[in-house]
């Protein structure tokens, strides 16, 4: 069997396994014309022309329709992501032709995107004004395979990170604040711990999280329990319930910081909690020039930010 790589170099190749691939999606030689604006007989002589190379039946007929052999759909793997390939190449051409243009396409979780993506992104933009920006927001396991498989250039993750075809460059290190109303009672101490907070409401991220279970941890350390008022699922959220005094949130700093104004204070939370966050990208490719330029603004923006 001729592998893809060698089936490329023909002079049919690209065109022969773009063909290919859109048969096994169409099923039909006249329907795969039309989406690669060939006619169905030029497409039936170029798949006619690739069984004479591999060496064996790639389809066969069924009622009119046109379905692959379990050879074909072995070799349907190998050659999506041989084209995959070529296209991140001619990405790659584009993005440093153009250099300061093209698109990037972004996912983070709702607390990363709703808070500080948005600043990053500005600033990144002052800097390329010509690149366009897709920005999604996702779960972690969502967010975990639209980067592996390629859906997104990159994202933001919070460590660790468990999946396979990933690469997580660490970006940033932070700790965990108490938010809560100036005047507050426990505004006075410089660091709030579960002894001062356990009589205190509180507003935690929902529980099933490693971070919330890390509360708990910290305040059964102390033989205590945290007096949870409301559970929330976003960073702004529960800044937002503290300064309506529903309680005092426990969170990340990093994060928070996108949510402290007046009349809001924030006051460090010990034992100490640290969140890491990192820069998510497919192991199946090399991140094109302009991912890369955006990961070196996120590790500045995000540098300067934590100061």
């Amino acid at each position: 069997m001729k592998q893809v790589a060698q089936i490329a170099r023909d002079t049919i190749g690209v065109r022969a396994l773009r063909s290919f691939v859109e048969i096994i999606r169409t099923g039909s030689a006249t329907a795969a014309g039309r989406n690669l604006g060939m006619t169905q007989s030029a497409v039936s002589r170029i798949i006619a022309q690739l069984e004479s190379s591999v060496g064996f039946e790639l389809f066969y007929r069924d009622r009119g329709r046109l379905v692959p052999t379990k050879d074909a759909i072995t070799l349907a793997e190998e050659v999506e992501l041989a084209l995959a390939g070529l296209e991140r190449v001619n990405s790659l051409i584009r993005d440093i032709s153009v250099s300061a243009t093209g698109e990037l396409r972004v996912v983070a979780p709702p607390s990363f995107s709703e808070g500080l993506l948005p600043d990053m992104v500005a600033s990144f933009s002052e800097r390329y004004p010509g690149v366009r920006f897709n920005l999604d927001s996702r779960g972690i396991e969502t967010t975990k395979t639209m980067i592996a498989t390629r859906a997104v250039d990159c994202g933001f993750m919070k460590l660790p990170i468990v999946g396979v075809d990933l690469n997580a460059e660490t970006l940033v290190a932070s700790g965990s604040v108490c938010v809560l109303p100036d005047g507050h009672p426990l505004a006075k101490h410089e660091v709030l711990t579960p002894p001062l907070l356990h009589k205190h409401p509180l507003v935690l991220l929902g529980s099933g999280r490693q971070w919330r279970a890390q509360i708990d941890h910290a305040f059964s350390q102390y033989g205590l329990r945290p007096t949870v008022a409301i559970e929330t699922h976003t960073h702004g959220s529960a800044c937002a319930l503290a300064a309506l005094g529903m309680g005092i949130a426990i969170v990340n700093s990093l994060l928070a910081k996108s949510y402290i104004r007046p009349p809001l204070i924030q006051r460090p939370f010990e034992p100490p909690i640290i969140h890491e966050y990192a820069f998510v990208t497919s192991s199946l490719s090399r991140p094109s020039r302009l991912t890369l330029d955006f990961k070196d603004e996120a590790r500045r923006f995000l540098s300067d930010l934590n100061l």
